[in-house]
């Protein structure tokens, strides 16, 4: 009852990092109240609330609603929530119904929430930009486009 030893913490493992590094990655958070003008370059993960104007480069990127990016964004993964006025090459891509997106969007795999606004062209990550897509049936990579359910 009164043992000076205390009581262990039980263990838990953390889920494996998706950053593109493959080390244990970190979280930056720019606030509401944060405005960069300049690029950023970043091999942690980025939660932006704040605005920038200047281009992007990160491990993942998480957009809150509120915040504005004017600029270009390459990141593994990113959540857009907020508006965009540039392009984004993501290979995963997830934009959310409060989203607005003034520019072209690249992509591996793709969601789009109901009620997501986007005003630019869709394309494969990585393929030539071309007015009409062709198709040779020897496509290396495969292009993916889902539709979330409105809950």
């Amino acid at each position: 009852m009164f043992s000076k030893k205390p009581a262990e913490a039980p263990r838990t493992t953390a889920p494996a990092s998706s950053s593109m590094s493959g080390k244990n990655s970190t979280f930056s958070i720019l606030g509401r109240d944060v405005a960069i003008k300049g690029d950023i370059s970043a091999s942690a993960d980025l939660h932006i609330d704040g605005r920038i104007e200047g281009d992007i480069q990160c491990a993942a990127l998480v957009q809150g609603e509120e915040s504005e990016i004017v600029g270009t964004i390459k990141a593994e993964s990113a959540r857009l929530s907020g508006r965009l006025r540039g392009s984004i090459g993501a290979r995963e891509l997830v934009v959310l119904k409060s989203a607005r997106i003034e520019g072209d969007v690249n992509y591996e795999s793709l969601t789009i929430e109901q009620g997501a606004v986007v005003e630019g062209h869709f394309g494969q990550l990585g393929a030539k930009p071309s007015a009409i897509p062709a198709s040779t049936g020897s496509e290396d990579k495969e292009m993916h486009l889902k539709l979330a359910d409105q809950a």
